[in-house]
């Protein structure tokens, strides 16, 4: 690697954060840093007790199941098995070693995912809800897991005390669970020691956290906050100290790492809907022990982060374009939504935020706001409309019939994960039409890395097989893109930009959207051998005819002002949901010089 290079990465990711990940390495193994001193006694007991319950009768309603990235079979919560990755089938050999000796990617295991995903305790809140609405054995089932829990990961021994984001989801649940038994006043003396274990993890690796410029800080910010104000209210003074460092982070990370448009830091939606839950429930948490607010500050940039997920969010079904890494995160899983439902995180924090509804007809998604004590408000959001996010760059037009496109362009403060610059995401009435390929895995080889972190898993142009931006590691990639002659004009439906490569290839994209068809012209300099535009469509029969390609409903024609070597439908991969793989075809047309290809798809 050139050290230009070097000196240009370690710049775009803040000399301060590689500071902070130096200094922290450093303290870790000298052993200054305290994670290696902390010790804690084994917890066990009765962590929550019988309250009065919504159903007072004998609700004989399902047992609760477990489902795993909201996808996979579904588990009995007397079935998980607390070292089993849910996404290989292995077992992991080292429960008992300290969690700071063990490898982050273990190629014996797989992808680490598949063993946090049952620790996370997405299932306690969904134990708890069933308590709450009156299968009174769900109480019984909830302790005795945490307590099997405990028993296989005692603090802080194996894989599921490394992250200290884990750990930071696991107190936020506990803390969801507390609510809905109405027991965060008066908490069992177990569950105050779970929740202190947890903080104890947590705050020596705060620094880390931050460095990342990512929801890990946003979410051991919040565990900090509502971990430490509840040791606080039940008498732990000591616990102060985390108090104030999770309310300094939180307000810390809501100005840096959230933009004047509401985009944040990952530019990926799942992620921004992990950090607005994160930020609701630590909203709903600070009012629920009537604590000093957070700064006006805070409350402005959530709120702009809230619009911003309500534009991407459809209404028909709450899917939204699949931008961005997507590690199968769900926070708060308080209803029975599909995974791919944003709806729930949106109108929750509409409500919290904004003192609105997002959508004012009833639906799964108001389950939140009912189990929550919500009101749901009379007032709403304004009905989604064309937009343009100049901080995080990204455009979305909507016509009359009920059609929406977003197109991405790069400009990036913090760093990219996809090289998916000038993406289009096409959709018309809920359906996803040019669709996004996903993530997959963050541990499944690097073929599965290049290709759905790469060129080829999106709507794009690729050069020379080359890709927009070279990836330097598993995480990071290189020479970052800078968009150039930016245009956006909303009520012509019409938005462009460009970017130049670091192989100097230039490609420049206009879009535009009427009544009927969306039509995209790529403008493409710098081709050495070859060029490819991929449309990646909807699962369906497609046939091409010429050069015009149809599902006898949708009709797609691409005009070119160079010789087309190739117009082809080739087999394509998608993950809409993490480690979950599907088919789609992809159109993709080849050139091998400069020039200009039109593309129009009719879809009325």
């Amino acid at each position: 690697m050139k050290f230009k290079l070097i000196i240009k990465i370690a710049k775009d990711l803040g000399l301060l954060n590689l500071a902070r990940v130096a200094f922290y390495k450093a303290s870790v193994s000298s052993g200054l840093n305290s994670l290696k001193k902390i010790q804690y006694a084994p917890i066990s007991g009765d962590f929550f007790r019988a309250a009065p319950i919504a159903n007072q009768g004998d609700n004989q309603q399902q047992e609760y199941m477990f489902s795993p990235f909201g996808w996979m079979p579904e588990i009995s919560i007397t079935d998980l098995k607390w070292d089993l990755n849910v996404l290989t089938g292995k077992s992991y050999p080292r429960m008992n070693k300290p969690w700071y000796c063990l490898a982050d990617f273990d190629s014996n295991v797989g992808d680490i995912k598949g063993i946090w995903e049952a620790s996370r305790f997405g299932w306690l809140i969904g134990l708890a809800r069933d308590y709450h609405l009156g299968r009174r054995q769900a109480l019984d089932e909830l302790n005795e897991t945490i307590n099997s829990w405990l028993d296989h990961n005692p603090p802080y021994l194996g894989p599921n005390w490394k992250c200290g984001q884990e750990a930071s989801i696991r107190v936020m649940h506990a803390a969801v669970a507390a609510k809905l038994l109405n027991q965060i006043k008066s908490p069992e003396p177990a569950l105050l020691n779970f929740v202190k274990a947890h903080l104890e993890r947590i705050a020596p690796t705060i620094s880390y956290a931050i460095a990342q410029d990512n929801n890990h800080g946003t979410s051991e910010a919040a565990a900090l906050f509502i971990g430490g104000t509840w040791l606080v209210a039940n008498g732990d003074e000591d616990a102060m100290r985390w108090e104030k460092m999770g309310r300094k982070w939180l307000e810390n990370r809501a100005n840096h790492l959230i933009a004047g448009d509401g985009t944040f830091s990952q530019y990926s939606v799942n992620y921004h809907r992990v950090m607005l839950d994160t930020y609701s429930i630590s909203e709903l948490w600070r009012r629920k022990l009537d604590l000093e607010s957070f700064s006006p500050f805070l409350y402005r940039k959530m709120g702009l982060a809230t619009r911003w997920l309500y534009q991407l969010t459809q209404e028909v079904n709450g899917d939204a374009p699949n931008l961005g890494h997507n590690d199968g995160a769900k926070l708060l899983p308080l209803c029975d939504s599909d995974y791919r439902d944003f709806r729930p995180a949106v109108q929750l924090a509409s409500v919290v935020f904004l003192k609105s509804s997002a959508w004012r007809e009833a639906g799964s998604y108001d389950e939140p706001l009912k189990l929550l004590g919500l009101s749901k408000p009379q007032q709403i959001l304004g009905k989604p409309r064309s937009f343009h996010f100049s901080q995080g760059g990204y455009v979305g037009l909507r016509s009359t019939t009920g059609a929406f496109v977003l197109f991405n362009y790069p400009i990036f403060r913090f760093r990219p994960a996809q090289n998916d610059a000038l993406h289009v995401d096409f959709w018309l009435n809920g359906v996803n039409l040019l669709r996004d390929g996903g993530t997959f895995s963050y541990n499944a080889g690097q073929a599965y890395l290049d290709y759905y972190g790469g060129t080829q898993s999106h709507n794009t142009i690729q050069f020379d097989d080359h890709e927009q931006m070279p990836r330097l590691s598993r995480f990071l990639l290189g020479s970052w893109l800078k968009a150039e002659g930016v245009y956006c004009d909303q009520s012509r439906r019409r938005c462009g930009a460009s970017y130049r490569d670091y192989f100097k290839c230039r490609h420049h994209r206009e879009v535009s959207l009427s009544e009927k068809a969306l039509r995209v012209v790529d403008d493409i300099q710098g081709v050495q051998k070859k060029a490819i535009l991929r449309w990646r469509l909807s699962p369906g029969e497609w046939v091409i005819e010429g050069n015009r390609i149809t599902n006898h409903t949708h009709a797609i024609t691409i005009d070119s002002n160079v010789d087309v070597k190739r117009l082809e439908l080739v087999e394509g991969k998608e993950s809409r949901y993490y480690y979950q793989e599907t088919s789609i075809p992809v159109l993709e047309i080849e050139v091998v010089s400069d020039g200009k290809i039109t593309t129009e798809y009719k879809y009325r």
